[in-house]
């Protein structure tokens, strides 16, 4: 079911209705600029960042107007980047590759890219500015939306004829983009990076539907307006985040995948409607976050926000609703989980085998589905994960938003009294002798 309250934000942001005229728009575009008949090979170039680095760059060459510069995910293979890219050639879209994280000699993780130098992506634009005589748009994904922003700001606050950054910046495309500091524990308010809410660019935001970061974008799009930024949202319906490279795609994301490339094509086109109102650099004082490197150790943690819990009543798979209510004097686990979550599926037979050991405790598992249908949720149970605990059905997402859920999965142990004792975001093995313990101490007290 949809959320209306993130569609009507959509709608404002959209200014257009993407779906209803994408395939007519790709036609008018199609006749404006004819599709090659081959894509150009490829090569590579050095480009000097500093006096002590130098990067790589692949060029996907083209004749035509537009040039795109892809700044990879950290964990995307260069053969989803070619494919892409040959696409976009066939286009007539240029396509520049470069591998910052690699340059610079840092561990392939997404915190790595916040130690990406802003000076980096000013020194690609204006090399870009130098070399081609083209309308010039960057493309990115995950954390690495975060140093590409910080650069362009860089850029935009260096010396330079306002129309000529009109004519040469065409804007930014983010796929998925992460706009937060880290995923904050349960309980905790999660952080966005000063940069979001200090961008004035051209923006069009790509981003799956089957992502934790769909559920972001009512705070991060009102954030990269707040300086002036104009920003373009496109749900890509059914896919997960690195639908392009994922070794477990479906046969859907496949198959969009091979077709993206006109999806980003018909983005640069839509940005071109705002990208020659005039812009400077927003005057807010950047404050340094500290960064987490690497990932946070993953385990079941005493909870350090409001103890009391939102509520929680809703349809369950079976057709009965079902709340917090009805399990007074027992330990309650709530899980938010969906079928398309690899660690989500991971962990559930873990939970199963967990309620089977505490069968006749005071203790029970809810699940609760995130915003997927019915028939969804029971062909998975049927011919994926079995498991007896009640499954809610979160339509809407509603619980996911009052319980304040950044990533999935995400679990919370409610006590005898009513109160959150323990939480975590990621997945864990649910039978171990520890979780047991810890639960049954909740178990046995009065």
């Amino acid at each position: 079911m949809p959320d209306y309250r993130l569609l009507s934000l959509l709608r404002r942001i959209f200014r257009i209705n993407i779906y209803e005229i994408s395939r007519l728009l790709l036609l008018m575009l199609l006749i404006q600029y004819p599709i090659a008949v081959t894509a150009q090979q490829s090569g590579t170039e050095t480009l000097e960042l500093d006096s002590n680095t130098e990067a790589t760059l692949t060029i996907f060459p083209a004749d035509g107007e537009q040039l795109l510069i892809w700044i990879p995910n950290h964990a995307a293979p260069a053969t989803a980047v070619a494919d892409i890219a040959s696409q976009l050639q066939q286009l007539k879209v240029e396509v520049w590759a470069i591998d910052l994280l690699e340059a610079r000699f840092l561990p392939k993780m997404g915190s790595s890219n916040y130690k990406i130098p802003d000076s980096d992506i000013n020194t690609l634009l204006n090399h870009a500015q130098k070399v081609r005589n083209k309308k010039i748009y960057f493309y990115t994904e995950g954390n690495a939306a975060i140093p590409v922003l910080l650069g362009l700001r860089l850029w935009q606050q260096l010396p330079q004829p306002t129309s000529s950054r009109q004519k040469t910046f065409g804007g930014v495309l983010l796929n998925s983009p992460n706009f937060y500091v880290e995923t904050p524990d349960p309980g905790q308010a999660a952080e966005l990076m000063p940069i979001v809410s200090a961008t004035n660019l051209p923006v069009y935001v790509l981003q799956p539907e089957l992502s934790p970061r769909y559920w972001q974008l009512q705070e991060t799009v009102p954030a990269l307006e707040k300086s002036g930024s104009d920003v373009f949202v496109q749900v890509l319906k059914n896919m997960r985040g690195r639908f392009h490279f994922r070794p477990d795609a479906t046969g859907a994301e496949t198959r969009f995948t091979h077709e993206f490339g006109q999806v980003i094509f018909r983005s640069m086109q839509l940005l071109n409607s705002v990208n020659a109102k005039p812009r400077v650099a927003a005057t807010a004082t950047l404050q340094p976050m500290n960064i987490r490197e690497g990932k946070k150790d993953r385990y079941l943690q005493t909870y350090q926000g409001n103890t009391l819990p939102p509520p929680l009543q809703l349809p369950a798979l079976n057709g009965a609703t079902i709340g917090l209510g009805q399990f007074k004097e027992q330990v309650v686990l709530v899980n938010f989980w969906a079928t398309w979550c690899p660690p989500c599926v991971h962990e559930m037979p873990s939970m199963q085998r967990l309620s089977e050991k505490l069968s006749g405790s005071p203790f029970v598992i809810l699940g609760v589905n995130i915003a997927e249908d019915i028939s969804t949720v029971e062909n998975f149970l049927k011919t994926k994960i079995n498991v007896d605990f009640p499954i809610l059905m979160d339509v809407d997402g509603q619980a996911l938003r009052q319980w304040n859920v950044m990533a999935f999965p995400t679990s919370f142990v409610i006590d005898k009294q009513g109160k959150i004792r323990y939480a975590l975001f990621g997945s864990i093995d649910w039978d171990t002798e520890e979780i047991i313990n810890k639960l049954d101490t909740l178990i046995k007290e009065k």
